[in-house]
């Protein structure tokens, strides 16, 4: 999967728009886990709607394509993507997954509603069958789906939601912050529910989108940090979490509990600042009004790409390291 300068924003009554989403291009290899991470704002929630294919009004995306098992579509007009896009081509598992089933319905209800949703030749018994042999498949229990969803642990709905989000084998699966209310031993579980079915081939791609560093790096082959609407680092986890690059991944992995044990007993370290408001965000680096390395160039010039498409970061700090050519530090 590869997606293209994706741009998007949101309408408001009064004043400027919300740049949430400005210029985002990255790429998902067949069976990667892809973990996206940054601070609340940041515009990962919003980029999961576009690329879900979700987004409405007043969300409006402006630009972007995305190349799928060799075909393409624009993003900017979602509301005439073609039907086999949805549920089979792109999936989305959301926030708070488990509230998506209806209190007043089994789960077998909810399972025909949503795959006749995105496939209406499907009957009802053939959802419900095919849901049935993946439950199977999957090690979960059956009598799930004659459940309603509060004889159900809060874990067991949302892996519920995980499975039948897709059941349709989607070449990627877009999961939007899918432990934020779980505890830990429903965290994990849903986690190895994940690996499983990209281990069997249920779903291709994985998009986990999240603010926590802990559990991409037990599930994400790399990670993409964003912020301010932008992609400012992506490189294998295992690389970013021990050396990372730019200066807001460095500041985001110092103010996490224990994301790698060889840091622990490092002392956690905030962020000063505040995200920026993105109806007038910073001129140059979108970052520099926080970074401790800002030099007079970062505060007027967007930053270079320095790496390769797959693993890259946005800093001219970074780029001043690698090519020891040092640069006039910012006043205060």
């Amino acid at each position: 999967m590869i997606l293209r300068n994706v741009r998007a924003h949101y309408s408001t009554d009064h004043g400027p728009v919300v740049r949430a989403v400005d210029g985002v291009s990255f790429s998902v290899g067949e069976g990667e886990v892809l973990g996206i991470v940054g601070e609340s704002g940041c515009g990962k929630s919003t980029l999961a709607s576009v690329i879900s294919l979700t987004a409405r009004p007043p969300l409006h995306v402006t630009s972007g394509e995305m190349i799928l098992d060799g075909d393409t579509i624009a993003l900017t007009d979602q509301t005439d993507i073609p039907q086999d896009w949805h549920g089979r081509k792109v999936s989305l598992l959301p926030q708070r997954a488990m509230n998506s089933l209806n209190p007043t319905a089994r789960v077998r209800d909810f399972v025909v509603d949503v795959v006749r949703a995105h496939d209406a030749t499907v009957t009802p018994q053939e959802a419900i069958d095919r849901a049935l042999e993946r439950l199977e498949q999957l090690s979960l229990p059956s009598r799930v789906l004659d459940s309603y969803p509060h004889q159900l642990s809060g874990g067991m709905r949302q892996r519920v939601v995980a499975v039948v989000s897709t059941l349709l084998d989607p070449g990627v699966l877009i999961a939007d912050e899918p432990t934020s209310a779980l505890d830990v031993s429903s965290q994990k579980e849903l986690v190895l529910l994940l690996q499983l079915l990209l281990e069997r081939g249920f779903i291709r791609r994985v998009i986990y989108i999240t603010h926590d560093l802990p559990i991409l790096s037990n599930i994400a082959e790399r990670i993409a940090v964003m912020y301010a609407g932008e992609i400012v680092e992506i490189d294998e986890t295992k690389s970013m979490i021990r050396s990372p690059q730019h200066p807001y991944t460095q500041a985001l992995i110092g103010s996490t509990l224990d994301p790698d044990p060889h840091l622990r007993g490092s002392r956690l370290q905030g962020i000063r600042g505040a995200p920026p408001d993105l109806r007038n965000p910073p001129s140059g680096c979108r970052f520099h009004p926080r970074c401790p390395y800002v030099m007079e160039i970062c505060t007027r010039e967007a930053p270079p790409l320095v790496g390769d498409p797959d693993h890259f970061s946005a800093c001219w700090w970074v780029q001043q390291q690698l090519a020891g050519k040092p640069f006039e530090k910012a006043e205060a």
